[in-house]
């Protein structure tokens, strides 16, 4: 029973060492429902690592969000976009504690905010209380969930970070419980060819390696021939119970005959090393493919520091006449964990594919500045906005120029300038610079316009051009016509939208006095609540405006009547 018991705790043991460094009762659950996860922390993301977990709220929006413990409001944002409305909370223990895509805060600090809404007559927001301004305690409602910002449904994020260094943590690891018995799942195995004569099965580029379940739930790879130095990647996600939701592994294990060689998992990490998420996946196969596949090894460019364990940067030097056997393990936070075992046999053979070098006539130094003419406009790249040197395929054009594709990742903005004095200062105003997408549609890339040159900073590579906004946005009501009675009213809602170069500013008056239009860009609507301030008219005047970002302007004007 003793031998069967320590047998329990060491295997147990990577788990226990981690949530021992982080409180197990100091928190309360955020709401006041079973914990169902829609996304984890440390899942893969465009150009970032999640830095929480997204908790679902059953489609419904208004749930009450709870303080997880007693402290002060440090800060409150709200903006059209990441996090909506967020609400950030520091505890005594040394943390805090972050909420977002929220509907509205409590009524405390939500008239907190409207007086600094109304003060700079803006929606968009930020501001950061005085410590102890704001006093939440435990279990007391701060705010309710909602759909605000990037968020594409009803949900809460949730964050834990250090008040000290900002560094989020999982926040699973401080004893709150999600239902998960289930195994992640795998999806593809990939096998990389990493030094000039490395080859695996007669492949000097990536290659897709098959594999089959086992009877103990594992799976075997097919028997691999390799020589020189190879390192894999995997294709997989993870389900919690209750949840179809495809969400990130937490940890990643290498084996290479029984010694762990790479190492890593999401316990924590820092904003300012996210975007290096470019080197752990294989950038080209999801800029193609949009599938993000895990390197277990490490490139030289790779400045992340969520790795454990690593020899060689996890990458497998394979002798001719050598047998060796790999092991990936991929777990969850709860250890269900994947096994796959890859046998690979050190054995030279003359090459079936052959690695292409693909050259142009552009060659990029990561780490030095390169500039380069491409008639319509001219493009900038400061050092190291790339992870390694590369050929860029860069085209002319009179009106358009193509800058590479979305297989390379942009660590850094670069800066496209066209030259726009050959235009007219009408057609100037009208102009902008875009970005064509898949089917050829502008997309507006923010343009900063000086001396008929148009610059737009982006880290997004593909094909530019200036294109021209002639149409102004439209406005139109959605819950009352004109001279109609609003007394039973809460509410007044517009929809706004633009065809082309989107909505840049909005304002809206009420008898001449600013009021506060909630702008929602997923519907395209702006919302005024009249419980905002007290009406001392009967008719009421309402007029809105709105710009785009071109400068083309429309007003909207309407009576209504209210008692």
């Amino acid at each position: 029973m003793r031998l069967h018991f320590l047998g329990i705790l060491l295997l147990f043991s990577p788990l226990l060492s981690s949530q021992e460094k982080y409180p197990q009762d100091a928190f309360q659950s955020p709401l006041d429902i079973p914990l169902v996860l829609a996304g984890t922390f440390g899942e893969l993301r465009s150009n970032h690592f999640h830095s929480g977990i997204d908790i679902k709220t059953q489609r419904r929006q208004g749930l009450p969000v709870l303080a997880i413990a007693d402290g002060t409001v440090t800060r409150i944002k709200v903006s059209l976009w990441g996090y909506g409305k967020a609400l950030y909370v520091a505890h005594p223990n040394g943390y805090t504690s972050v909420y977002a895509h929220l509907k509205k805060f409590s009524p405390e600090i939500e008239e907190y905010i409207k007086k600094l809404q109304y003060k700079k007559q803006s929606y968009e927001v930020e501001t950061f209380p005085d410590y102890g301004e704001l006093k939440v305690t435990k279990g007391s409602t701060i705010a309710y969930s909602g759909n605000t910002g990037g968020s594409s449904g009803p949900h809460l994020h949730f964050e834990i970070r250090s008040s000290v260094t900002e560094k989020p943590t999982n926040p699973l690891l401080y004893g709150y419980e999600v239902r998960d018995a289930t195994n992640p799942t795998l999806l593809g195995l990939y096998g990389y060819p990493l030094s000039d004569d490395a080859l695996i099965n007669r492949s000097a580029k990536k290659i897709q390696l098959n594999y089959t379940k086992q009877p103990d739930g594992s799976f075997l790879a097919d028997k691999v021939t390799a020589i020189g130095t190879i390192g894999f990647g995997f294709n997989s996600f993870d389900r919690q119970d209750m949840a179809a939701n495809k969400n990130g592994v937490y940890a990643v294990k290498q084996k290479v005959n029984g010694k762990v060689v790479s190492e890593y998992d999401f316990d924590t990490f820092s904003f300012g090393e996210t975007r290096y998420i470019n080197t752990l996946i294989d950038y080209a196969h999801f800029g193609k493919y949009r599938q993000r596949i895990q390197k277990c090894f490490k490139e030289n460019h790779n400045h992340l520091s969520i790795y454990g364990t690593l020899q060689n940067n996890g990458k497998v030097t394979v002798k001719e006449g050598m047998s060796y056997n790999i092991e990936l393990l991929i777990s969850d936070i709860e250890q269900n964990e994947v096994k796959l075992v890859i046998p690979v046999e050190g054995k030279k053979e003359t090459a079936a594919i052959s690695r292409k070098n693909e050259k142009t006539d552009h060659f990029i130094l990561a780490d030095k500045p390169n500039n380069f003419d491409l008639g319509a406009a001219k493009v900038y790249f400061p050092a190291n906005t790339f992870y390694e040197d590369f050929y860029i395929d860069l085209e002319k054009g009179k009106d358009t120029v193509r800058i590479h594709n979305n297989e390379v990742a942009a660590h850094r903005n670069f800066t496209i300038s066209f030259d726009a004095t050959k235009y007219s200062q009408a057609d100037k105003k009208q102009l902008f610079i875009a970005r064509l997408d898949e089917k050829l549609k502008p997309r507006h890339s923010r343009t900063f316009k000086r001396d008929g040159f148009f610059t737009t900073r982006t880290r997004t590579m593909g094909t530019y051009t200036l294109a021209k906004d002639t149409v102004p946005p439209t406005i139109k009501p959605r819950n009352f016509k004109e001279k109609q009675w609003l007394s039973n009213y809460s509410y007044l809602s517009l929809e706004i939208s633009d065809d082309l170069s989107g909505i840049n500013t909005y304002s809206a008056t009420l008898n001449g006095k600013w009021i506060l239009m909630e702008y929602e860009p997923k519907t395209k609507t702006i919302t005024y609540n009249f419980d905002d301030r007290i009406l001392d008219q009967t008719q009421c005047d309402l007029k809105v405006k709105v710009t785009d970002n071109v400068g083309n302007s429309s007003t909207f004007e309407s009576t209504f009547f209210r008692k």
